[in-house]
């Protein structure tokens, strides 16, 4: 067991004060009736004298923020989930045992107070306290007010005090909720249906990705953690719900940066009868709508740049946008002997599973992806690299876009392959390329092929994935803040 600091020991022989006086340390349920936000919506255009004689009655309840006492009255802020409000406490208005609590009371101790608003002759509107209450001893205190939780470590592994000291986390954990909720109204209100897919699954598919590998010990088999929703949600399709979406969790056993965590919430939407040019439409309506109905703006700053959302995002294809950075012309047929030379020429790291569209966008991603700042489609992907899309007239390359601003990817979409016999051949290529070392290719999914040998329509899917938009929309510059618990290296 730690050993425990003064202040610790302290605060735990309170508690043996606390029960001594009949009161517990750590107490029941408490009614409150109103909050800090409510108080100043309600009544902030009030004067000092107008308050008085509205004689409003309020119960509020908190934590302990600050505390400065003079003699026989006091001050201090407590917090609730909204923020901070002021309670004066003399000790005329309560009774001996009450103030003596507030006395004794430490920072961090979550309190109840029953009183009257009222503004101080500073002009701060506050509470009146006529009853006082102890609720919860805190056993440690709280970090040192300026300097609060320094190291980012300790914020993201103690979180339920980054939320008490941290402003902007606080925010952020209550902007998160409301951005999706923003996100399903915008479906919602155009017939798309929410559902729910497997998150343990038996095949590997819908995404190119490292699998976690579970064991389901009553059927006696290996199963995943899913890396993508698309391959359920277009058996709906199949089914004829024609548009479906799921918010939901992936799991992906890769690195963990800026961008990544292994646990992530994506939103995957599929649409019956669209394609590319219709998830385009789709993804620029649904984030423009959402940015605005957050902020009120279409206009944000990320990373350094200041973006308007409602100017038209600019589209293009990968093979031009690699032609206008470094001059090379993937249109022009290439031998793979041709292309590894100019991969190596440029500095292009080869794996042993590299096909031509491989190396295609191995070119994008070093020379063009860096570089891209405004909202941009980026279309046309290699095959190679698109197992689940469509070819384009141009059967090397497919109906595929991946939305990138600031040199970050927002979503992947395509117009989804329904072709079984195709999708066979692809599943069988993404076979091969496992056994030449990429762990990140496909498995043969039998039952999705069953699934599009009935009919699947013509269909636009797309993901998009929701930690990075939420980064966006509050100028977060780690996918660590935007997400409540993400995953840590052992502190030991």
């Amino acid at each position: 067991m730690r050993e425990l600091s003064e202040q610790e020991i302290i605060r735990r022989n309170k508690i043996k004060d606390l029960e001594n006086k009949g009161i517990k340390p750590f107490n029941d349920s408490y009614s409150v009736d109103s909050n800090s936000l409510s108080i100043k919506e309600n009544y902030d255009t009030y004067s000092k004298e107008e308050l008085n004689e509205m004689d409003i009655d309020v119960i509020v309840a908190g934590r302990i923020m600050t505390k400065r006492i003079k003699g026989k009255a006091g001050f201090m802020h407590i917090q609730d989930r909204y923020g901070q409000i002021q309670i004066y406490i003399r000790s005329d208005h309560v009774s001996e045992i009450e103030y003596e609590l507030f006395d004794n009371a430490d920072l961090g101790d979550i309190v109840g107070i029953e009183g009257k608003v009222f503004r101080t002759n500073m002009g701060e509107l506050s509470i009146k306290a006529n009853k006082y209450v102890h609720l919860t001893k805190a056993l440690r205190p709280l970090p040192e007010k300026y300097h609060g939780l320094t190291d980012i470590e300790e914020r993201y592994r103690r979180r339920y005090v980054d939320l008490i000291v941290n402003e902007k986390t606080k925010k952020i954990a209550f902007l998160r909720p409301k951005i999706i909720r923003s996100i399903q109204n915008y479906l919602d209100n155009f017939g798309y249906v929410e559902v729910e897919t497997p998150v343990l699954t038996n095949v590997l598919g819908g995404a190119a990705a490292r699998p976690f590998v579970t064991r389901h010990n009553t059927l006696d088999i290996d199963m995943y953690l899913r890396i993508a929703t698309e391959l359920h949600l277009k058996r709906l399709i199949v089914g004829g719900m024609e548009a479906v979406y799921e918010i939901g969790k992936l799991f992906r056993n890769e690195g963990m940066d800026r961008n990544h965590n292994p646990e992530f919430t994506t939103i995957e939407i599929y649409k019956a009868y669209s394609d590319m040019k219709g998830m385009m439409e789709l993804a620029e309506n649904l984030i423009k709508n959402t940015i605005y109905d957050v902020l009120g703006t279409y206009e944000l700053e990320w990373k350094g740049h200041n973006l308007n959302f409602e100017n038209p995002w600019q589209k293009i294809h990968m093979v031009d946008s690699i032609k206008e950075s470094c001059g090379i012309d993937f249109y022009e047929n290439k031998t793979i002997d041709e292309m590894i030379k100019l991969a190596k020429e440029h500095e292009i790291e080869l794996e042993a599973h590299y096909a031509s569209g491989h190396i295609i966008n191995a070119f994008f991603e070093k020379y063009v992806e860096p570089n891209i700042i405004n909202p941009t489609f980026v279309y046309g992907h290699p095959v190679e690299i698109s197992p689940l899309a469509k070819k384009s007239s141009d059967e090397r390359f497919t109906e595929r876009f991946e939305l990138f601003i600031c040199a970050d990817e927002y979503a992947n979409a395509f117009s989804e392959l329904n072709d079984p016999i195709d999708q066979r051949e692809r599943f069988e290529k993404q076979l091969h390329e496992k056994k030449l070392g990429n762990e990140e290719a496909s498995e043969m999914d039998e039952d999705f092929i069953e699934a599009l040998e009935y009919g699947m329509p013509p269909t636009g899917g797309i993901g998009i994935g929701i930690d990075r938009l939420i980064m966006l929309i509050t100028n977060s510059e780690s996918i660590r803040e935007v997400i409540l618990f993400p995953q840590m290296k052992n502190k030991n």
